[in-house]
């Protein structure tokens, strides 16, 4: 069966000869060289990662705002379900999600455009990835979807210094786990304090990163900003541990509480903390990404007092009896033993 001439008309069907003349042709265009200038524009993507409530938005937005103020383009992108990355920047206000507004635009049968769903203060482009309704889907899954949508929407074409995604530090899933596992981001920052869950998080994702390293993956981790710190050091003992700079330790000030609670941005250049912010983003843009080194589960322990984990407590088997009450009678075995010749 012969293909139709995709010619002129009135030239009838091409002949399998033709076809291949033409393939033949086609192969011979030599393809355009590769672009041999020097690099004038790279960006840096940098994963922001920590447990929930640690103060990642908080951190991210007052870092993005102090990086627009320094001249910097800077695009803050959400990625946790909570949706709640921006509502600091644009003072408590709530951003449209890529997936809601997605799903609304599909449903009129409509496209998602820029505007739609990126806004814009003093200089820091924003946007939320957003997440499915509660007990409705994964969240991890949810933020594969918007980055698909991303993609469809130019984001490896985008003109910025600096994209920082804010996510959750719930490595185990693989959608949070995605600028790691698919190296679409340089590095990664970590954000703890001084107590161990937090360090928990930051030191699983230290194991995500040297898991996918080994894997072929190209992302390191850059260091970590300690939030709320109230100077007992716990958070500075792991980053040394795990061979991480810390990038900045930022207080446990009650004039820092307040004014995150009233949506305030406080990295504004003149402002009382703003030396604090101008060296995180010095610390950010310049820290190369390393190997770390992640804890073991008693090493991570190790860095409290025994009396605030519990070090102390002993593990006691369980019986049958513990189960099932002190009635319980055991049964005879089913297993067949048989006798060796």
């Amino acid at each position: 069966m012969t293909a139709p001439f995709d010619g002129a008309p009135g030239k009838g069907a091409e002949t399998p000869k033709d076809m291949a003349e033409r393939l033949r042709a086609e192969a011979a265009i030599e393809p355009d060289p590769p672009a041999s200038g020097e690099v004038t524009k790279e960006t840096q993507i940098i994963a922001i990662y920590g447990k929930g409530g640690i103060g990642k938005s908080f951190t991210l937005s007052n870092l993005s705002y102090m990086m627009a103020q320094q001249g910097k383009r800077v695009l803050l992108i959400g990625c946790d379900p909570k949706s709640d990355t921006t509502s600091l920047l644009f003072g408590g206000k709530s951003c449209p999600t890529i997936i809601e507004t997605s799903t609304k635009k599909k449903l009129a049968g409509e496209e998602v455009t820029i505007g739609d769903v990126c806004f814009k203060r003093d200089g820091v482009f924003a946007m939320e990835l957003g997440g499915p309704e509660v007990g409705r889907g994964c969240g991890g899954r949810g933020i594969i979807h918007g980055f698909e949508i991303l993609e469809q929407l130019g984001f490896h074409d985008w003109d910025f210094d600096y994209v920082l995604l804010d996510f959750l530090g719930d490595v185990v899933c693989g959608g949070f786990g995605l600028p790691i596992a698919r190296d679409m981001c340089q590095k990664v920052i970590v954000v703890g304090s001084n107590d161990l869950q937090s360090l928990y998080v930051a030191n699983n994702v230290c194991s995500a990163v040297e898991y996918f390293r080994r894997l072929g993956g190209n992302v390191g981790v850059a260091g970590m900003v300690i939030n709320k710190d109230d100077g007992t050091g716990e958070a500075a003992a792991f980053a040394e541990a795990a061979g991480i700079p810390v990038l900045s330790a930022i207080p446990a000030d009650e004039e820092i509480r307040r004014k995150s609670a009233n949506y305030q941005i406080i990295g504004k250049p003149g402002d009382r903390w703003a030396p604090l912010f101008e060296t995180l983003a010095v610390n950010v843009a310049e820290a190369p990404p390393v190997h770390p080194t992640p804890l073991g589960q008693e090493a991570l322990l190790g860095l409290f007092a025994s009396e605030t984990v519990g070090r102390d407590v002993v593990l006691q088997p369980a019986s049958p009896a513990d189960m099932c009450g002190p009635d319980h009678a055991p049964k005879p075995s089913l297993e067949v033993i048989y006798d060796t010749v």
